[in-house]
């Protein structure tokens, strides 16, 4: 894509009014671009088990994380029938789900969306991920709109922000000196646009809100935590000593370089190699299928050095046993251990500091023991069961009034 700060400001404006009016001519035809529908009928609705609650979460499934809550809630509890349904974008990451419907389908078979409605009314709770339409360009492709018309057939609506969709720019670069929305590659005036926007919609939705790291609750104060999942036994390797002298095997798995860092650190990773101490591994446009196994063979995943907060791919390389470097804030570690007991087992470096962190590690005995603890972290905060009881407790569970809510009751009786 074009570097956005290059366009014209008529440019940036033209393609933002596109985005922003789904069902005006033009942006009717910017979703034509995205394909033609399946054949009529073939793409199915989703279905659910028997079972007295019902949940749907959609319609993005960032790192398989839709089907992973999904999967983690049956497991919780066996009242509980969940299903993910996913939009397979082209050129992805080939993440499975519950449903995935190619991306001609979901923005242009009035059909499917149709059907894939009435299934989610069957639903007794949906949680709708990123801000993202459940169902396509239905109601003019409004979120809103399609939270409304599920509430009105009696469906209990949620929210779940993933990232960029709700980090505000602005706050973001005033606490963190090497934030990526300061890189040319990121076009933060839409970012700020997008994340300010979706911040409003879930304030004044009146709905539960939850966010997938924890760094987001400095955007959504009011949302809840609901930590990002792994399975521990996908990722579980075993691993031999470390032979004494052989240069630390590090991989760099970045999804976007500006965002997780990739020009900051790469000269001094290469010196690091030049010098003997590491071997050096980029690893680029791998299917998830294929990650344990690039993980299974490094010492050190470099996670991201930007952000100030860590997600799923932190999670799969601790839990596959490798030391992960990366930078959090301060804020993020101090909730973390507020929240679970533990100190994330992350070791900090920033750019500046990278090359004297993997330089201490060539040296360091006590590596075993540090991918140890990786691994009992991810078991205990990021297996689904500390997501489950979040969804659960915060949003499926039914409450019990509040004394507020019992007055108001009983003065309307």
């Amino acid at each position: 894509m074009v570097n956005r700060h290059a366009l014209p400001r008529w440019g940036n404006a033209l393609i933002d009014a596109i985005a922003d009016a789904p069902m005006s001519p033009l942006g009717r035809l910017a979703a034509k671009r995205m394909g033609r529908p399946a054949p009529r009928g073939s793409i199915p609705s989703t279905v659910f088990a028997d079972r007295p609650r019902r949940v749907l979460i959609a319609p993005v499934n960032y790192s398989a994380q839709g089907v992973a809550w999904a999967r983690a809630l049956e497991q919780a509890d066996d009242t509980i029938s969940a299903r993910n349904m996913a939009v397979d974008v082209p050129g992805g990451f080939s993440f499975d789900a519950d449903l995935v419907v190619p991306v001609g389908t979901y923005h242009n078979d009035p059909d499917w969306q149709r059907r894939q409605f009435e299934a989610a009314c069957t639903a007794t709770h949906v949680l709708i991920e990123a801000e993202e339409p459940p169902f396509g360009r239905m109601l003019g492709r409004s979120v809103a709109a399609q939270a409304s018309a599920l509430v009105d057939r009696g469906v209990d609506v949620a929210f779940l922000a993933h990232g960029t969709d709700v980090r505000l720019p602005s706050r973001h670069m005033a606490d963190n000196e090497w934030s990526h929305y300061a890189d040319p590659a990121v076009y933060a005036p839409r970012a700020e646009t997008l994340a300010a926007r979706n911040i409003a919609l879930l304030e004044t939705s009146g709905r539960r809100v939850f966010v997938s790291t924890p760094d987001l609750l400095a955007d959504v104060p009011s949302a809840a935590w609901c930590p990002v999942v792994v399975d521990p036994a996908r990722w579980a390797t075993v691993r031999a000593q470390r032979e004494p002298g052989r240069p630390l095997r590090v991989v760099h798995a970045p999804s976007h370089d500006a965002v997780k860092g990739t020009e900051l650190i790469l000269s001094t990773l290469e010196r690091l190699e030049d010098a003997g101490l590491i071997e050096l591994e980029l690893v680029r446009g791998v299917p998830s299928a294929l990650m344990p196994e690039v993980f299974a063979r490094a010492d050190v995943v470099l996670d991201q050095f930007r952000v100030g907060s860590y997600g799923v791919a932190a999670c799969e390389a601790l839990a596959a046993g490798c030391v992960v470097i990366g930078s959090l804030s301060d804020a993020v570690r101090d909730e973390i251990r507020t929240r679970t007991g533990r100190d994330v087992p992350i070791r900090q470096a920033s750019p500046a500091t990278l090359e004297a962190v993997l330089r201490d590690l060539t040296v360091d005995t006590r590596i075993a023991r540090i991918r140890d603890a990786g691994v009992d972290f991810v078991r205990h905060v990021h297996d689904g069961t500390m997501s489950a009881h979040a969804l659960i407790s915060n949003w499926i569970e039914p409450h019990p009034s509040s004394p507020a809510e019992e007055h108001a009751h009983a003065s309307d009786s």
